[in-house]
């Protein structure tokens, strides 16, 4: 006979999540505000520490479908446990990485593989498991939003440490925030086993992902998840050089990114909101094509401090409403009992995306002095994005029931 305790009523389990999410993200988005104290400490280059940070990039998305199958077989709270513990050691390790290999270390291996182990597979996978399927849209809107939230609100608190205590005491500030999130993994201990399997779906880890990758709607679903990485991976590593290159101060950038930050949060909800009424795949073009157009616009633009927190706005709106489609489509294609490791199989595409948009963001630097071919990669990428969502094979959501008067 189990001896679990009972479950936690759903808006305390989605609201954990969020928490954690924002934690993590807040925390993990914090660091690019540290490259150019960095660059100045190390003298390794902008170059080099990009690729610290791109490693990084692929290394979130490696983890999570390897933290998903460990949180689908042993249960997601031990995964997230050590997550945790990993970003906050990673962060308070990078004072003292004065070479690439151990940038490498501390921001690529244990600050991001940390992440990935507390990220939107495990946590997307544990509310799938823990609460009713009906809720599960606007669960997943609220989750990408506590994740907003934790960018709008620890970024610009960590260039306060940063200004106040210096860089040093921010990055052990910021571990010690992991750390203080712990004690809200308790209700997220998702049971082994459990969620919805669709009729004739795989009965087992192996033959769930198997039946995945075969599955060309699963394998356009991910390739379109590739270019939201590379946007984002861009975006959050080098918005705060952008502004650099632009001759404005450094809060333009902190800024930028917090506001990014909250805009997400309205996006999170609306689209979480409108997953439960329209096909997602309809909605993840929309929401593609909006970037290219975002985008575009802000290329044509003079680079003002007013043009840069108007396009933290706008793009903010986008930034993570990726999300709960991308985590319902997933459900609907595969069913929710082997979410958290089909989930991180989209988040790999997701960060190899996102390694180059990190990477290739600080070569095109180096080698131009600019970043405008990296936009003009991101606007056409927007666009192919937006077809490729086209074809996936998704059932129309049926109709809303209207009451009938008494």
């Amino acid at each position: 006979m189990s001896t679990r305790p009972a479950p936690a009523p759903w808006l305390a389990i989605v609201l954990c999540a969020a928490g954690l999410f924002a934690v993590s993200l807040g925390v993990r988005q914090s660091l690019p505000l540290f490259m150019g104290t960095l660059n100045t400490q190390t003298g390794l280059g902008i170059a080099a520490i990009s690729l610290a940070f791109a490693v990084g990039q692929l290394m979130w998305g490696v983890t999570q479908p390897v933290a998903g199958a460990f949180a689908d077989r042993y249960g997601s709270g031990r995964v997230m446990l050590v997550g945790a513990i990993a970003i906050a050691v990673g962060t308070a390790l990078i004072p003292y990485a004065g070479t690439l290999p151990a940038l490498m270390i501390a921001i690529g291996v244990l600050g991001a593989g940390g992440a990935g182990a507390l990220g939107p597979s495990v946590m997307m996978g544990a509310v799938a498991k823990l609460i009713d399927p009906a809720r599960r849209g606007i669960a997943t809107g609220i989750v990408g939003a506590g994740g907003s939230f934790g960018q709008f609100a620890v970024i610009p608190l960590a260039q306060l440490m940063i200004s106040g205590l210096g860089w040093v005491h921010a990055l052990w500030g910021l571990a010690l925030l992991t750390l203080l999130a712990l004690p809200m993994i308790l209700p997220l201990r998702a049971p082994v086993g459990g969620g919805t399997v669709p009729s004739g779906g795989a009965a087992t880890l192996g033959e769930a992902v198997r039946g995945a990758v075969r599955d060309r709607s699963f394998v356009l679903l991910t390739a379109g998840f590739f270019v939201c990485g590379f946007h984002v991976a861009f975006i959050a590593t080098h918005l705060p050089g952008v502004v650099a290159a632009c001759g404005l101060p450094p809060s333009v950038g902190a800024w930028s990114l917090a506001i990014i930050g909250l805009f997400n949060i309205a996006g999170s909800f609306t689209i979480g909101w409108a997953v439960d009424r329209w096909r997602m795949k309809s909605l993840l073009s929309l929401l593609y094509a909006a970037r290219a157009v975002i985008v575009l616009a802000f290329v044509l633009a003079p680079k003002t401090e007013v043009v840069f927190l108007l396009f933290a706005a706008a793009i903010g709106f986008t930034y993570l409403s990726t999300v709960p489609p991308t985590v319902g489509l997933v459900a609907k294609l595969h069913g929710a009992r082997f979410m958290a490791t089909l989930f991180g199989l989209v988040m790999l595409g997701h960060q190899v995306g996102g390694f180059l948009g990190a990477w290739l963001g600080g070569k095109a630097f180096e080698s131009t002095g600019s970043y405008d071919w990296m936009w003009y990669a991101d606007i056409a990428l927007a666009i192919g994005a937006a077809l490729i969502h086209l074809p996936i094979r998704e059932a129309r959501v049926p109709p809303r029931a209207v009451p009938t008067p008494a």
